[in-house]
């Protein structure tokens, strides 16, 4: 609960920044780009930390028959973060595979490091490259979208695996008091 009204409220304070252009120059307002990448930041450090404190059981865990194991959100955040971010540079996903397939730890560990490594790139352009209107999901859509949407989809899937921490007696990253 209180990943998502975090997201919610970034996505109230960026969204904004987002849509500028219309009005006056990007450069006038707050860096679009600097606050999602905070809390892109911020996210992929919770995520890394879950993949790696999570013991190769756990990656097995699933609360019921319908929903993903632990392991398979880890896969599921690192293939939406090529699809998303190879949506933001405008390029073609160097991923080929599905990584929600990967069964052991050490290999979805690599692929979710892997993919936050490929999604640094698109975190790291310049405001006016954010801004810019491309293609994206079969709508017009800003750069800046993709990143957003990515980091509020990874905020979405660690409130889950917080979930499946505390189900089995461990304290998620985020309440270790780091």
């Amino acid at each position: 609960m209180r990943s998502t009204v975090l997201v919610l409220l970034a996505l109230l304070v960026v969204s904004p920044a987002s849509r500028q252009g219309s009005g006056g120059d990007a450069a006038d307002g707050p860096d679009a780009v600097a606050g999602v990448g905070w809390l892109y930041e911020t996210v992929k450090g919770y995520l890394m930390a879950s993949a790696e404190q999570a013991s190769p059981e756990l990656y097995d865990y699933r609360p019921t028959d319908e929903v993903r194991s632990f392991g398979q959100i880890i896969g599921h955040v690192a293939n939406a973060q090529y699809a998303f971010c190879s949506g933001a540079l405008q390029e073609e996903s160097p991923s080929g595979r599905n990584l929600e397939e990967l069964s052991s730890k050490a290999e979805l560990v690599g692929a979710l490091r892997e993919s936050f490594e490929y999604c640094d790139r698109a975190y790291a352009m310049d405001e006016a490259a954010a801004l810019e209107t491309v293609q994206l999901f079969t709508r017009e859509r800003t750069r800046l979208f993709a990143l957003e949407f990515n980091m509020g989809h990874d905020f979405e899937h660690y409130g889950n695996l917080v979930t499946y921490m505390r189900s089995n007696g461990m304290v998620p990253p985020s309440s270790q008091g780091n």
